[in-house]
């Protein structure tokens, strides 16, 4: 596996690293392994001032660290500092709100004084994507460091000057050695860290074969995994939407960090009496956008993140169409060098295309047309996927009963979806289990222990 930094925009290689020997492999085990069982009874107000040191950091040297996100796989540049401004919440928030997160926590029974406080259990393997390099790694690092957790990260092959950098920015926030390792691992390696007994687990965001693979090394090794592997969003508007909102909200719905984004809008559910005009709508801020250096304000469409990813997305259109979808807007090459796909809608896809069972990690819109609320449903739940999903409707209890229908892990109602520090982020089905953020994020690697005493004479 070659760890290379290419620049999406000029396909220019700018960086190449080394790949991690066994011998590091075993040097961040041990460090990690010694460092847990020092954390494991120590006070961990400490590590929430280094998460504010991060947090610090991170707004200090915003612009540095998004260029290097920019670099690696060619997102906008204000979508890049915009990931560093989350960051830097999400390190805040687990700096504030995890020592009370770690309190021991009353249960009430008449077995006497009972309550559970969460523990550390080990250290964890990072399996970590390539389209929010800083951010995925956060969203595991943050609560983790506070829960007394060490980690190893294998990032992705693309985005190694991402993984870099994230690794000097803890150090140099004053966290101790073993806290977070970062190697450039190959999947040989991956195997051998979650057999390892001093790794208590692997927290994997990727493709849903990614996941499959890493699970299955889990279990066969009683390893504790969660797992975020991407999903088929549904963006339903009913037909009493406040149609200006959604005709704002869609477009970035989708294109947002160009299509690359396990939550956005992949399948838009509209209600018949709009359809058509939502097409047009939609069509028209498609249109708009300006394809460019992403390291350039003025740019509006950013390439995809490498060769390969633009050729699967070009790959799974024209199965799509070949097999019956319309090509309502786009599909046409644009003259950069650049891994750049022109933002595309189709239409017209039944269940039996391949493509209408498929997540596709691009700027391209699928868009359906529903008579009824259970048909919309139906709709959203003919997936193997279930991560999020929206829908828009001025009849709050309408669309709440819409929601709490759909089989997902997150629904927003009237907006489109969002990460935030304090909200539980994660799915169902096959895009996977386990929750991260909010309170939740310390229940899937921390051992919440049960103590009980006997009630007093």
């Amino acid at each position: 596996m070659a760890y290379r930094t290419v620049y999406p925009y000029t396909n220019e290689v700018l960086q190449t690293y080394d790949p991690a020997t066994d011998a590091e492999l075993e040097q961040a085990l041990a460090a990690g392994h010694a460092l847990y069982k020092q954390w494991r009874d120590a006070d961990p107000a400490p590590r929430a001032r280094i998460l504010r040191q991060i947090a610090a950091r991170l707004r200090a040297k915003r612009t540095e660290y998004a260029t290097i996100m920019t670099h690696d796989m060619g997102k906008l540049i204000g979508e890049s500092e915009d990931e560093i401004d989350l960051c830097a919440a999400i390190a805040d928030y687990y700096a504030e709100h995890g020592p009370a997160f770690l309190q021991p926590q009353p249960l009430p029974t008449n077995q006497g004084k009972a309550y559970y406080v969460r523990q550390a259990t080990g250290v964890l393997v990072m399996v970590e994507p390539w389209n929010f390099p800083f951010y995925q790694v956060m969203r595991v690092f943050a609560p983790n460091f506070m829960a007394g957790n060490p980690m190893i990260l294998k990032h992705a092959s693309i985005t190694p000057g991402s993984a870099a950098a994230f690794q000097e920015l803890v150090t140099s926030a004053g966290a101790p050695a073993g806290a977070l390792t970062n190697l450039f691992m190959s999947y040989d390696q991956v195997s051998k860290a979650i057999a390892d007994p001093r790794v208590a687990g692997v927290a994997l965001t990727g493709s849903e074969r990614g996941g499959a693979s890493v699970a299955a090394e889990a279990g066969k090794n009683l390893t504790k995994s969660s797992m975020e592997l991407g999903g088929t969003d549904v963006f339903i508007a009913l037909d009493d939407a406040d149609w200006n909102r959604v005709y704002k909200l869609a477009p970035a719905a989708r294109l947002a960090n160009s299509g690359q984004v396990c939550t956005s809008a992949k399948r838009f559910v509209i209600a018949a009496s709009h359809y058509d005009e939502f097409l047009e709508h939609l069509k028209a801020a498609f249109a708009l956008r300006k394809p460019g250096d992403p390291l350039d304000p003025l740019t509006t469409l950013a390439p995809v993140s490498s060769a390969s990813a633009k050729k699967k997305i070009q790959s799974q259109i024209d199965e799509a169409v070949a097999n019956g979808a319309q090509v309502y807007y786009g599909n046409e090459p644009i003259d950069l060098p650049g891994q750049f796909v022109q933002p595309t809608i189709l239409t017209g896809l039944t269940p039996d295309n391949p493509l209408y069972s498929q997540e596709i990690f691009g700027p391209v819109a699928e868009v359906f047309k529903v008579d009824s609320d259970d048909e919309a449903v139906a709709l959203a739940n003919d997936s193997n996927y279930g991560l999020g999903g929206a829908v828009f409707s001025q009849d709050q209890a309408r669309a709440e009963a819409v929601a709490a229908r759909i089989e997902t892990g997150m629904t927003f109602i009237n907006q489109s979806l969002r990460s935030v520090p304090e909200l539980p982020f994660g799915g169902v089905k096959n895009s996977g289990y386990g929750r991260e953020l909010n309170e939740l994020g310390f229940s899937t690697f921390t051992n919440e222990h049960l103590i009980v005493a006997a009630p007093q004479d």
